[in-house]
């Protein structure tokens, strides 16, 4: 790889998380007092003093972990060490040496790379005289930082690049494709232990994320790059969701806001269930944030080796999803078992033909023409008895796709004729997969007063013969002049 990478380590709770928030300016990895939250690499991509880098958070060095996963988070630590460039060793300045801090330096002694010792919590310009116990750890350069008190950031940075190997010519243009936005973003939710992780150590070919039997391993959003068919695509792998009232912590709190920020950054999202086990009341509320988001989505059914063994068969799970959740009939099903790769590139593929059809616009002579014949074959009906008048729609904006029909009573109009509408536009228009989001206003209405709707007056109105464009069956007669 092209990009340096450089490593933040240290034991726990010295504040190594909080670091490469500080730095990236961004609320990238779950902070918490307590101690192992961290578990994963997490990492982030920095462009500073020319040079492009990647900063790696890892685990505290010598936690033991709750729930016994002290190994698998020392592989994920010794993998961060063994390919970083530079080493970032962070230490307390508020609580001094301690026997941990001792293990560290001795596993650090050996490295051949530079080496900066980070003496963190230091809030006060006095903190950094009474360092000097930290120098038996190592004879690297010291540099005192209070994330809190917001010292000496770019100082950090500097010596950062002033350690970094020389620029390889391929380091500039690999840093810039990374930084570009990809061209797609895959969120991958579910409850806990459906195999999301092993679903994205599939997709980057490597060991990325910590995979364990034990439920709730990872608690950070996890992003990860990769490409397929030589495109940039980018997947979020999200801790694992359960019921609000048995969220144990803070860290599990956390991991439920970030698995729905995922779900609203992502183009589109990957539903994940296990294929032993019932739809659940967690599963239930994933579906419906990733409903009123209007992320386009695919039910994901994991483990199909297990639950093939069972009877179970594609069609069975397929119309108890569609039972469980009659609103998104649309949602295609996929198959797979991640741990033996088997149907994840046909995953990937769906989901980029869904993010074109959410990506689409239909002209407003063709979206005309369906609303016309939809009319045709249910026309509205008023509570008061009075005719309703369409007179014509148009598509407003994409991602997802979103239409605006005009008519002289909008609040005469039922939801159960706006469903009837928004399926028909589907199963008519490229949208067949993908959500739609419908509006209806009042012709005279000037503008859709909807975040993130484009404005929409009168003059977008498709016109025939001067006359309005879509109205109720029956036909009409041309105005002789």
């Amino acid at each position: 790889m092209s990009v340096p990478k450089v490593a933040i380590v240290g034991r726990p709770n010295v504040g190594k998380s909080s670091l490469l928030n500080w730095l990236s300016r961004r609320r990238i990895s779950v902070v918490d007092p307590t101690a192992g939250v961290t578990r994963d690499r997490v990492t982030w991509l920095m462009h500073e003093h020319d040079r492009w880098f990647e900063l790696v958070d890892t685990g505290g060095i010598g936690i033991v972990d709750a729930d016994n996963l002290s190994d698998e988070i020392e592989r994920q630590i010794d993998r961060g060490i063994s390919e970083a460039d530079v080493i970032v060793f962070v230490v307390d300045g508020k609580s001094g040496v301690v026997p941990l801090d001792v293990d560290v330096s001795k596993r650090l002694r050996g490295l051949e790379k530079p080496i900066l010792l980070v003496v963190n919590k230091c809030d006060s310009p006095k903190q950094d005289q009474e360092i000097a116990e930290f120098h038996r750890l190592t004879t690297a350069p010291v540099v005192c930082t209070s994330v809190l008190g917001e010292r000496n950031r770019d100082l950090l940075i500097r010596k950062i690049v002033d350690r970094l190997p020389p620029p390889d010519p391929r380091e500039a243009e690999e840093g810039e494709a990374r930084a570009t936005e990809p061209e797609l973003k895959l969120a991958i939710v579910g409850r806990r232990n459906v195999g999301k992780s092993t679903f994205i150590n599939a997709l980057a070919e490597t060991e990325r994320m910590i995979v364990s039997e034990v439920a709730g391993t990872t608690r950070d959003s996890v992003d990860v790059r990769f490409e397929l068919d030589g495109k940039s695509l980018m997947a979020i792998d999200t801790p694992g969701v359960r019921k609000r009232k048995s969220l144990a912590n803070d860290v599990e709190f956390y991991g439920l806001v970030r698995a729905k920020r995922s779900i609203r950054r992502a183009d589109v999202v990957f539903m994940f269930f296990d294929a032993v086990q019932t739809i659940s009341k967690v599963d239930k509320q994933l579906v419906e944030e990733i409903s009123d988001n209007y992320k386009p989505c695919v039910f994901v059914v994991n483990k199909w080796d297990l639950g093939s063994g069972e009877g179970m068969t594609t069609e069975k799970w397929a119309e108890y999803l569609f039972r469980t959740f009659a609103s998104m009939r649309h949602v295609p099903v996929a198959f797979i078992t991640a741990k033996d790769d088997r149907n994840t590139k046909q995953l990937i593929n769906l989901a980029q033909s869904i993010f074109k059809q959410a990506r689409m616009r239909v002209p407003t002579s063709t979206l005309n023409q369906v609303l016309r014949d939809a009319i045709v074959k249910n026309p509205p009906s008023s509570r008061t008895g009075k005719r309703i008048k369409i007179y014509y729609g148009t598509q407003v904006a994409t991602q997802p796709p979103t239409i605006v029909i005009k008519c002289n009573q909008p609040e005469q109009l039922d939801k159960t004729w706006k469903r009837y509408l928004v399926g028909y536009l589907r199963e008519a228009l490229p949208f067949k997969e993908v959500p739609l989001k419908l509006y209806v206003r009042p012709r005279g209405e000037g503008a859709v007063h909807a975040v993130g709707l484009e404005e929409v007056t009168d003059t977008d109105l498709f016109v025939e013969d001067g006359e309005d464009a879509v109205q109720e069956s029956r036909p009409r007669r041309r105005r002789r002049r």
